[in-house]
């Protein structure tokens, strides 16, 4: 069950518009390297050190695959990819490296999410 709150957030287009809520998800904790390596562990034949390896690894392949402007597919997991916000432009020509504002990462669900996202269930809390 995810737990969500109302927050109560300014239209950024109109500042004087009066605020609207919105449901807010509150996270229920964090789950790491290390404890993603325990439960692999624990649902296979392979030891925790060899988990905790290869994910270490897989984190630090990713990295790299970004940096140089790829996409990483990691099948049913989902996509990640590097995205930017930027200054607008008259033309195409004013566009260059200095109008990024700021990076950010993309990440797009793979199928196997679209279950997931589509049955997830709710809880107001206060």
């Amino acid at each position: 069950m995810v737990e969500i709150t109302p927050q109560e957030r300014k239209n950024p287009l109109d500042p004087e518009a009066p605020s609207k809520f919105y449901a807010q998800v509150i996270a229920s904790g964090s789950t790491d390297l290390n404890r993603l390596a325990h439960l692999i562990s624990n649902q296979s034949t392979v030891r925790k050190a060899d988990c905790m390896a290869v994910l270490e690894a897989l984190v630090h392949n990713i990295s790299d695959e970004l940096s140089e402007g790829r996409s990483v597919k990691l099948g049913d997991f989902g996509i990640f990819s590097i995205g930017v916000r930027s200054n607008g432009e008259e033309t195409p020509e004013e566009v260059n490296a200095n109008t990024v504002k700021k990076a950010h990462l993309n990440f797009r669900p793979g199928k196997g999410f679209h279950p997931l996202l589509r049955n997830a269930k709710f809880k107001l809390v206060s």
